[in-house]
Parts: C-alpha cells; sequence; structure tokens
C-alpha cells in the first residue's frame, strides 16, 4: 500500500478461506484494523503484530461504538498516515453500512476503497446446499432486512420466488405472518441459518408455517439468516458441507503454534473446527558450541541421523552460519519419517535410509543391514530425547554425537488457554496428541482432569504410552504415525489401533 487509505474490506461469511485475495493482502500490511463483531477472529492474525486492532462491533442493540464514532476514527487514523482496514462481515456494501462509512470518507476528503466480499447469503446458498437461483424454481432473489418488519411492504417484496432476509430470526414469526396474510403459501419452504460456512452451522429447515416453531424450540439466537423459497427443497440433494465426516466436531490441537496449521488445515477440510493450545514451543539451544563444532567437522561423518523435521531446520540454520555449507556434506542421511524426508529433500539432499514405522525403533530396524562398527555418527536433536537411538548405535559399534540443536519447552501460557477451552459452553469433542512431549505438558498444565468425556487421539505408540503412564484414555491410535495418519484415524478412515 502506498498512501495513507481507508479500505473498506468484506472479510466474507464466516470461513476465514473466503476472503479475498486482496482483502488479505490489505490486511497484511494495516497499520489499523477497525472489525465488527461477523469478521473471523482468524482474519485478525493476517495483520502485522504492530497493527492496532479496534473492535467496533454492533450485537443488536449493544454497540461498542455509535457509526457516528467509527467513521471519525477511520478519518482519524487515515490523517495520521496509516492506513486503515475497515473489515466487515460479508460485504460492505450489502447491509453492512459501508455506503455510509464511505461517504463519510469522501465528505472529509480521505481517499478510499471498497473491497468486495462473499455476502453472506451467498455463503448460505454454497454451504447448505441451497442455490439461490435455479431453472427449474426460481429466476428472481429478493435481499430485505428485517429488523423493521413495519417498514417492508410485504406484498410487494414477499412474492419474490426466492426471498433472504437478513436480521430477521426474531422478528420471523411477524414476518411469516404477513407473508402468509399476503397469499405466500404455507407450505413454501424456508430456512434459517446461523454461523453460515463455519464449522460450527447451525441449520434449520422447515416451512413458512412451521419454521417460527423450530427457531423457538431449538433456542436458535442471531446472528442468523433466513431463506424462503423453493429452492430450500434442494438441500436434501445439495448438502455436502455438513456431510463431512468431522462436521460439528471441535478438535484441540496441542502441537507448536508454527507447525498447528499442518494438522489444522487438514482437519478443518473435514469439516472439523479445530482449536489450538500450543502446550510446546521450540526454541533454540541454549548452547550451540557442540553443533557448531560439529558442523567444522561435517566432512568427517559417515552418516547424519535426523529424527525431526525441526532437527533438519535447526541444523540448516546453523551451518548457514558457518563458514560452511551443504558441499561439506558427505555423510549418508538417515531421516526417521515422512515429514523430517520433505524436510531433508527440500534442501535437494536425498534421503538413504528410512524407517518403514516411523518411530526410534523403526529407524534402529531401517539401519540393522549397514555396518555401523567404527562409523562416525551426528545426531542433532531435541535438548530432551529419548535415549535409545545413540545408546544402540554405540552397542553397534558406531562413534555417536548427538549435539543439541533446538528445546522444547512449555508456553507460559497453557495452563490458562486450556481453562479457557475446556471451560467453554461447547466443550471439545477431541484432542489431538502429535508427541509425548504435547502430551506431559499439557498434564503439566493441569490439563488431565479437563479431558472428561473428550476422546483422544494419538500419533503414535510412544505418544500413546505417555498418556497412559498419566491415567489418560487413548481412544484411537494412527495405524500410520503420521500426521495424515492421525488425521485419518479421527475421520474414521482407516482402523484405529488401540
Amino acid at each position: 500500500m502506498t498512501g495513507a487509505k481507508v479500505y473498506l474490506v468484506g472479510a466474507g461469511p464466516g470461513d476465514p478461506e473466503l476472503i479475498t485475495t486482496k482483502g488479505r493482502r490489505l490486511l497484511q500490511q494495516a497499520d489499523a484494523v477497525l472489525y465488527d463483531h461477523l469478521a473471523n477472529d482468524a482474519l485478525l492474525a493476517l495483520a502485522p503484530p504492530h497493527a492496532e486492532r479496534i473492535y467496533v462491533g454492533k450485537k443488536k442493540s449493544v454497540h461498542a461504538f455509535t457509526q457516528e464514532e467509527i467513521c471519525a476514527m477511520l478519518i482519524e487514523r487515515a490523517r495520521r498516515g496509516w492506513n486503515v482496514v475497515r473489515l466487515k462481515g460479508g460485504d460492505p456494501f450489502i447491509f453492512g453500512r459501508g455506503g455510509e462509512e464511505a461517504e463519510a470518507l469522501a465528505d472529509a476528503g480521505v481517499p478510499f476503497e471498497i473491497v468486495p466480499g462473499v455476502t453472506t447469503p451467498l455463503g448460505i446458498a454454497a454451504y447448505t446446499g441451497v442455490p439461490l437461483t435455479h431453472r427449474e424454481h426460481t429466476s428472481a432473489v429478493t435481499f430485505v432486512t428485517g429488523h423493521a418488519v413495519d417498514a417492508i411492504d410485504w406484498s410487494r417484496v414477499g412474492m419474490s420466488e426466492t426471498l433472504v432476509i437478513f436480521m430477521g430470526l426474531t422478528t420471523f414469526p411477524q414476518i411469516a405472518r404477513e407473508l402468509i396474510e399476503r397469499g405466500r403459501a404455507p407450505e413454501t419452504p424456508a430456512m434459517a441459518v446461523r454461523w453460515a460456512t463455519r464449522p460450527d452451522q447451525e441449520t434449520l429447515t422447515g416451512t413458512l408455517a412451521t419454521l417460527p416453531g423450530l427457531i423457538e424450540r431449538n433456542k436458535m439466537k442471531p446472528p442468523a439468516t433466513i431463506v424462503v423459497g423453493e429452492v430450500v427443497r434442494l438441500r436434501e440433494k445439495l448438502n455436502w458441507f455438513e456431510r463431512l465426516p468431522l462436521f460439528g466436531q471441535r478438535i484441540v490441537i496441542t502441537r507448536a503454534k508454527a507447525q498447528a496449521d499442518a494438522l489444522a488445515s487438514k482437519l478443518a477440510a473435514l469439516g472439523a473446527e479445530t482449536v489450538e493450545l500450543p502446550t510446546i514451543e521450540i526454541r533454540a539451544a541454549a548452547d550451540y558450541a557442540p553443533l557448531d563444532s560439529a558442523i567444522e567437522r561435517l566432512s568427517g561423518y559417515d552418516w547424519l541421523i535426523f529424527t525431526s523435521a525441526n532437527g533438519v531446520k535447526f541444523f540448516l540454520d546453523r551451518l548457514d552460519r558457518s563458514a560452511a555449507d551443504l558441499r561439506a556434506l558427505r555423510a549418508r542421511i538417515c531421516a526417521i519419517g515422512p515429514a523430517t524426508r520433505a524436510a531433508i529433500e527440500a534442501l535437494h539432499l536425498k534421503v538413504d535410509v528410512m524407517g518403514k514405522e516411523y518411530v526410534a525403533e523403526g529407524l534402529l530396524d531401517a539401519l540393522q543391514g549397514h555396518d555401523l562398527a567404527g562409523k562416525r555418527i551426528l545426531l542433532p536433536r531435541a535438548a530432551v530425547a529419548r535415549d535409545l537411538v545413540p545408546a544402540e548405535l554405540a552397542r553397534r559399534g558406531a562413534l555417536v554425537d548427538v549435539v543439541e540443536a533446538y528445546r522444547t519447552v512449555m508456553p507460559e501460557s497453557a495452563a490458562e488457554r486450556a481453562r479457557e477451552i475446556f471451560s467453554a459452553p461447547h466443550r471439545p469433542d477431541w484432542i489431538a496428541f502429535t508427541s509425548a512431549s504435547t502430551v506431559q505438558n499439557f498434564a503439566a498444565a493441569g490439563g488431565v482432569d479437563l479431558l472428561h468425556n473428550v476422546r483422544v487421539a494419538s500419533i503414535g505408540p510412544i505418544t500413546s504410552q505417555a498418556a497412559r503412564n498419566l491415567g489418560i484414555e487413548v481412544t484411537v491410535e494412527a495405524p500410520e504415525y503420521t500426521i495424515d495418519g492421525l488425521v485419518a484415524c479421527v475421520a474414521n478412515l482407516s482402523p484405529p489401533i488401540l
């Protein structure tokens, strides 16, 4: 972005991936973000750390700021020379008061741009399987706001083949009566959708006559949008989102924050709502002198063994800081599993040996056919790890240098975050452990007692044993000790091993 400007950006209907590419880029470059109640929190993380974040949302009659105050804040920050993103749920110009804010900016002489977003009805259509138009059912769609029922001419708009009602959940009994009294058939299909496109999407389907009672009995609350018309009948056939294998499941991910996305994105693709609870944090080694010394002698090693992708990352970082580079590497390379192998191959290096089972025992089995007597082996790994590999290699006659490449510690916020997640009204359905350390740190954070009625997924036998040692019952264990294996196991796409 160049020059101070205000960007009115549509955040989309709820799923953070539905924001436009331009909206994402502007958030990443913003100096200030003013966001409302319907903008997904995940989008705020896109803004730079220095960016000011201000909640200006409106919930029923509870307003953080008046519309005049919001406009004044936009203008004042732009005049500071800042680039400001006004992040609005859905689309700024579809019942989003974007027009009022744009007018205020124009009157103040402040440059602005409008960045459209996926408006809620389009998100509802896509994620409930209800097309708003269909050649056999409707060729006209009307959008109407329902918060002021008496201000709408229902005899005119109510006969639209597809009627989409914003902000009309609490007034829908009155709206339904108005429509029926003006000739709309009581058996007309109707649907109410709350939190459209999100993993907690809630959908009620009935008719114009029955939907008000369904809303009351199910205690559905705003924000919700209502669709009335024959197209609602297509939901039974086209509803793909709510049929995803993990739809409605809330799953806690305990991996380090920087690594959580690899698991979260795969679970989300299957419909799950993921909640991050990092129980480990990856940090630099306490002392890099041993690793640096080993790198100086890199050409003298016969084998280089990596037991994690983190080991590869930190080894490469120290190599980059040294006088040497990969040309000094003469050793054969061994990786514990596919994620570690991928990290090595990203360096355009070949992996010579990888175990069939992605644990220390599998790595040792893979090396069984190699004569290691007198061979020099470098093993860069975490400060605290199982001693099985170096002890067994030494027993086979190898000369093993075990050097600290990184440390894992428990984040200071883990205990507070755990209490927050497990005391929420919608408790987690699952918790996923990806290493023994994630289990042990979760327990240290006071979390074992929080797991009542929560299913536990483990990435493999070492992790499972760590859980059982702490009295945690493991529900499923991945048959393949990888992230993909864990996801498949939770989604019941492959038989669990217990």
